[in-house]
């Protein structure tokens, strides 16, 4: 499990520590450059998360072929994903091309400097969404033949030539939030063609399947569904702080892009999980897939406990960082201690998705994750507004939102139904 978990860990670090460079690196043009960031950077993180279904349930299919022993059928899995990431990816780009200036408006509260940086930035940076859903569906089949330690290095290539373009292009060659955007750009499309140069040599035909991307789709369904009312959820909240002042959205740029970078730090035992679950239920070995639920759950809690101690330890250090501004420093700190106090329970939750994800149980985390958005995160968050909580109001929500969710799976994984989910992978 750590050998597959180690290489996970840094992939999917790597782009998130990037956004938290970006982040620092943006923070110290201004206030309303961060907050321009904040809200185009929300919109291309929702529409990435909302098809993160193409790495999640790429690595399920491709899994459940490899651990029957057909490895091509598992490399196949990565071509039609491929196919079906670009199509998307275009369909993204030409949306947010048409709408940019409509939709940073509609989540920063109305048309302003804040509205204005963040469309320049999004048109530039949708320029990637393409390439991006390409590395997305070159992690999954990876991930499915339990071959981590490529697309580590394809992510870090990527990675390391946005972290080294951004401060040139933004301070330098001046471009400034622009630059920011170019430079994820370039990273993007560095990872997404190594990707595809590993799948050709494979060797595998490469022709498009309408029947195999349909199949993709199925499994993808309730994953799509399922990340779209997360990723609505986290736009809310977004808004929602955008109404409540610029200082309180630059402080909530800072501490939800630690989250995201923090969530998936905790994800890297969610995929070993899902690798060799996936891999055990398709050789028909359940007891294996129980035993790896257990140890992935007391992982997962154990770094929950060092993160939470880590970011508590570090509370006067991490965010000047980010901004010297007093006002977005002081709200930083109101957000710090909801950050910290969910690690725990964030880390149990994460790894028990990955569990859940290669078994094929991919309908219960749909309904799970629906139902503590409406019950928790969004209903706070949009009491936050009238009832004057701020910060506070949003991130108990999300704090509630984590809480629900850890209930639901530890009951789900205490039982015997995620074992005979339905297979999804069909020829």
């Amino acid at each position: 499990m750590l050998a597959l978990a180690a290489p996970a860990l840094v992939v999917l670090a790597a782009e998130p520590l990037y956004l938290l460079v970006d982040t620092a690196v943006v923070g110290n043009l201004g206030t309303v450059a961060l907050g321009g960031l904040a809200v185009g950077g929300a919109l291309l993180t929702w529409a990435a998360a909302l098809l993160n279904f193409l790495a999640y349930g790429t690595t399920a299919r491709a899994a459940r072929r490899a651990g029957a022993g057909d490895r091509a059928g598992a490399v196949a899995e990565g071509v039609q994903a491929t196919w079906l990431a670009l199509a998307l990816g275009l369909l993204v780009l030409t949306l947010f091309q048409l709408l940019a200036g409509p939709l940073t408006r509609l989540l920063a509260g109305g048309a302003g400097p804040v509205a204005a940086a963040g469309e320049s930035w999004l048109r530039v940076a949708s320029l990637g969404a393409p390439l991006l859903l390409v590395s997305l569906a070159g992690n999954g089949w990876l991930r499915g033949v339990q071959e981590l330690r490529r697309p580590m290095h394809y992510v870090l290539a990527g990675s390391l030539a946005s972290l080294v373009l951004c401060p040139l292009l933004v301070y330098p060659a001046g471009l400034g939030l622009v630059g920011s955007a170019v430079a994820n750009v370039a990273g993007q499309a560095l990872s997404a063609a190594l990707f595809v140069r590993a799948l050709l040599r494979e060797g595998v035909p490469w022709r498009p399947r309408p029947a195999a991307v349909r199949s993709q789709l199925v499994i993808g369904r309730d994953l799509l569904l399922r990340a779209a009312v997360l990723q609505v959820s986290f736009l809310v909240a977004t808004g929602v702080v955008a109404r409540a002042g610029t200082a309180e959205l630059g402080a909530h740029q800072i501490a939800i892009q630690l989250f995201f970078f923090l969530a998936l730090v905790l994800d890297a035992y969610a995929i070993a999980a899902q690798t060799l679950v996936g891999q055990a239920l398709g050789a028909a070995r359940p007891d294996v897939a129980r035993d790896t639920a257990r140890r992935v759950t007391l992982w997962g809690l154990g770094t929950g406990v060092a993160v939470a101690a880590a970011l508590l330890a570090l509370r006067p250090v991490v965010p000047p960082l980010f901004t010297d501004d007093p006002a977005v420093l002081a709200q930083a700190a109101v957000a710090w201690w909801f950050l910290a106090a969910m690690q725990p329970l964030a880390g149990v939750v994460f790894a028990l998705d990955g569990v859940l994800m290669g078994a094929g149980d991919v309908g219960y985390l749909r309904t799970v994750t629906i139902g503590a958005a409406l019950v928790g995160f969004v209903p706070l968050s949009l009491l936050a507004v009238p009832l004057g909580w701020g910060l506070v109001g949003v991130w108990t929500g999300l704090t509630l939102f984590i809480a629900l969710r850890l209930v639901a799976v530890l009951v789900r994984v205490a039982g015997e139904r995620w074992l005979t989910a339905p297979d999804t992978v069909t020829a």
